[in-house]
């Protein structure tokens, strides 16, 4: 098989799906035009808005939000996958108000082929003085997708799903040779442990991991990481932004690789059932 060449988008997203659009759109044709043909974006690539009551108008329908018809749009056009790393759309459940924070794959004639919703939200208290509460906004997802594509699987998780590594184990063992992360990672978080987990989910699945990031200071008050990064299936970094500015990041992938890592350690094919520890109160 011929090398893939794909595009990582690093964006810093506005907080509304015009403006989004709108951001995107160079960005996008500069990934076309240097030859990708998958193409991914980060995290919240619809909009950013905390704000709850913004957000509340802000929010459509998968079908009616503007990035993603604009990206179904691109791929029909360029003849080109995409990967909406994530828009944050109504969920499928009438009775919950809360958003999907979900993952959408575009095949080559701009048809939407995967969707998955993110397992894990961000509930925590940083040590900095930073409070996030995702589950306020966004209903957790029930499933894990591996994606079929001509490349092999593509396994689809969101930000702070990198900390799971059973989940990433799992796609693994289910047919994924590359696994997307796309995220909008806070800075202190960012620079103590993008990089390194990456690497580590990598090594552990032996997959090619694609981590298309956020960057810089977003309109609702956020700030975000960026240093979008491709990680090969042995754990070396093959591309890399070293910044948190819009960009687009450009990587040849040998899915040989893939074989060769998991050959060299097969780790995914040795798990043994076991009795858990007793807990430590």
């Amino acid at each position: 098989m011929d090398p893939l060449r794909v595009a990582l988008i690093q964006s810093r997203s506005p907080a509304t799906p015009q403006a989004a659009l709108a951001h995107l759109r160079p960005l996008l044709a500069d990934a076309v035009a240097g030859g990708a043909r998958l193409i991914l974006t980060p995290e919240a690539s619809n909009f950013m808005e905390k704000r709850a009551d913004r957000k509340a108008l802000i929010l459509e329908d998968q079908a009616e939000d503007l990035v993603v018809q604009g990206l179904c749009q691109v791929a029909a056009d360029a003849g080109i996958w995409v990967l909406i790393g994530s828009a944050m759309v109504r969920s499928d459940d009438p009775a919950d108000p809360r958003a999907a924070n979900r993952s959408i794959l575009i095949n080559d004639r701009g048809e939407i082929v995967s969707a998955y919703d993110k397992l894990h939200v961000f509930d925590v208290d940083l040590p900095k003085g930073e409070h996030y509460r995702e589950s306020t906004g966004v209903r957790p997802g029930e499933s894990a997708v591996v994606a079929p594509t001509p490349w092999g699987g593509l396994g689809l998780t969101v930000c702070y799903d990198l900390r799971f590594p059973q989940l990433f184990r799992a796609l693994a063992q289910a047919g994924a040779d590359l696994i997307s992360v796309p995220a909008a990672f806070t800075r202190p978080t960012g620079e103590a442990h993008w990089e390194t987990l990456l690497r580590a989910r990598a090594i552990e699945t032996g997959a090619f991991i694609l981590a298309p990031a956020q960057g810089g200071s977003h309109e609702d008050g956020r700030a975000t990481w960026g240093r979008t990064l491709v990680v090969d299936p042995w754990g070396a970094v093959v591309a890399a932004l070293d910044h948190d500015e819009p960009g687009v990041l450009f990587a040849q992938l040998d899915l040989s690789a893939v074989t060769r890592a998991r050959a060299a350690i097969p780790a995914l094919k040795h798990d043994r059932a076991f009795a858990p520890p007793e807990a430590i109160r």
